[in-house]
């Protein structure tokens, strides 16, 4: 049996996984060598498992998660093996769409010059409000996900109070959100006023715009209505909002209305 051990430098050419790789996959339970030397560590695999070290590098070229991997290797049936695989092929199905969406997206950004909107800013008045509330923490690649499970858990709340939400959702943005810092978002849903336990959001002077089409295009609107707030000489006095004004769940994504708010300090034309 000694005959069969194959050292762990000699695998990771067979296998054509870096030696960091098969340490990485030790510790998540995927591919354990056969044999760890007590004393030094070092560590042989056998030439049988190169099968095994072959699917895992196959899946993680597809971009299966460590551990869809770790069920999906722990299967004996093959119908079931074969429901996962179908399963992630969608979400790449799904991913490779929404990829391909984006660059025509940017194709019609660079071909109008950055602005694919009409600069139809309005200022406007909004009053104050009774909102249900939860502050998180996000980044760009979390945001999604947190947001849907943050206004379950504020639905749960108002449903808790016996009130009910009586106007459209919204989100206000009290960090920037970039590629490399987290930030804090406030998701709100207003209740009838005096609402008991949940909080007071003060009226404001803004300056509005609606966006029309997928949540991750919106940026033009911000462009828009912070270049109008600059060239009118007008001064920002808040975190902008996001209010979502249909139903993710009932309309298509070209479909979508967002109105972007920035609160602005009164005075000027606001007529």
């Amino acid at each position: 049996m000694a005959d069969d051990l194959i050292p762990i430098g000699r695998f990771s050419r067979m296998s054509r996984l870096s030696i960091k790789a098969l340490r990485f996959y030790d510790a998540q339970g995927l591919l354990a060598p056969a044999r760890v030397d007590p004393a030094s560590g070092y560590r042989w695999y056998r030439r049988s498992q190169a099968a095994r070290a072959e699917a895992i590098r196959v899946l993680r070229a597809v971009d299966l998660p460590i551990g869809e991997i770790r069920d999906l290797l722990g299967d004996d049936d093959p119908e079931l093996i074969g429901k996962r695989l179908s399963a992630h092929r969608e979400r790449l199905r799904a991913r490779l769409a929404e990829q391909e969406r984006m660059l025509r997206f940017l194709e019609r950004l660079i071909d109008r010059g950055g602005n694919l909107m009409s600069p139809e800013v309005t200022v406007k008045e909004v009053p104050p409000a009774t909102v249900a509330s939860v502050t998180l923490r996000v980044s760009l690649v979390t945001i999604g996900e947190a947001v849907q499970r943050g206004f379950g858990t504020i639905i749960g709340a108002i449903g808790t109070a016996g009130a009910h939400p009586i106007a459209a959702p919204f989100l206000v943005y009290h960090d920037v959100l970039d590629e490399g810092a987290e930030g804090e978002v406030e998701l709100c849903i207003p209740v009838p006023a005096g609402t008991p336990g949940f909080r007071e959001m003060p009226g404001a002077t803004v300056a509005s715009i609606v966006h029309r089409g997928p949540y991750d295009e919106i940026a033009p609107a911000y462009h828009v209505v912070t270049g109008w707030i600059e060239e009118n000489g007008r001064k920002p006095c808040g975190p902008p909002r996001e209010i979502y004004l249909n139903d993710p769940q009932t309309v298509a994504p070209d479909e979508l209305l967002t109105e972007v708010q920035f609160p602005i300090e009164p005075g000027g034309d606001d007529r």
